[in-house]
């Protein structure tokens, strides 16, 4: 089975998140319905256990289904799609089947990251019978999940998902990128979890990483961090974070060019050579 998925105890807490009024709401009333479940079986009712997750990369979505199995105190089975999806007809379905099957037997929570990659659209022209095949396996084995076994989909490509994979789910959330209010906050929860000073104002901070999404904060900080370590004795924080904002500048400057670039390299006709 170590090949369908790969099993990791949680770590992140939501109180670790920085998280919409909405989606922390929707997320403490799944956590209740499950702490209270023989309340909800006593009104012949189960709690719900399917979750979609819609956002561009990088904005928290695998770190919010890490930190309900947290909060859950349950295993987070992350789907691997490489020991999943297979070359032959119907190998799919089977390793598919065989997931299901073992995720069915214990508490946790199953995790599709990019799941449009197995639930895309069946009314694509371009898609073969075999993946239509393999959408409509997911649907009924979804269907038949188990309320022990909460199901939680995440997707950068929402318009790709097959339209009956949205019935599916009982609850969706949206996880849009990063406020300035939001990056303040995280540089605020930064500085008290590592409970050194940056040196520099939280919202100032924000103001430089506005755009970024939430992953490359967090290589960042990671990064400020790394080095503080490793300077111990002689670190100052805020020469560390004002040596890192120089080159993350740089970095970001090399990357907007490359991606310059490229844009006009694919506008430009292609043009054939030739040694005389």
């Amino acid at each position: 089975m170590g090949n369908l998925f790969r099993e990791v105890t949680p770590q992140r807490k939501l109180s670790d998140l920085i998280l919409t009024d909405d989606a922390r709401q929707i997320c403490q009333s799944l956590i209740e319905e499950r702490r209270r479940t023989d309340l909800l079986r006593s009104y012949n009712l189960e709690p719900r256990n399917r979750a979609l997750l819609i956002g561009p990369p990088g904005n928290g979505k695998t770190s919010l289904a890490e930190a309900i199995a947290d909060a859950l105190e349950v295993p987070l089975l992350v789907v691997a799609y490489e020991g999943i999806v297979g070359a032959y007809l119907g190998e799919t379905a089977v390793r598919l089947k065989k997931l299901f099957e073992h995720a069915s037997t214990r508490k946790c929570v199953l995790f599709f990251d990019e799941f449009e990659t197995l639930g895309k659209e069946r009314g694509d022209p371009h898609e073969t019978g075999e993946i239509k095949r393999v959408v409509s396996s997911l649907l009924m084995r979804i269907d038949n999940l188990p309320s022990h076994v909460m199901v939680i989909g995440a997707t950068n490509h929402a318009e790709l998902l097959d339209r009956a994979v949205w019935r599916r789910f009982q609850v969706r959330m949206t996880l849009p990128g990063p406020s300035g209010a939001s990056l303040t906050e995280w540089f605020e929860k930064f500085e008290r979890r590592i409970k050194i000073p940056l040196g520099y104002a939280p919202d100032a901070l924000a103001e430089l990483f506005q755009g970024s999404n939430f992953a490359e904060v967090e290589e960042f900080g990671a990064t400020v961090f790394r080095k503080y370590a490793l300077e111990q004795a002689n670190a100052n924080m805020k020469d560390i974070v004002s040596k890192t904002l120089r080159s993350w500048s740089a970095r970001t400057v090399t990357v907007a060019r490359r991606n310059q670039s490229e844009e006009k390299e694919a506008e430009t006709p292609a043009t054939s050579f030739s040694n005389a």
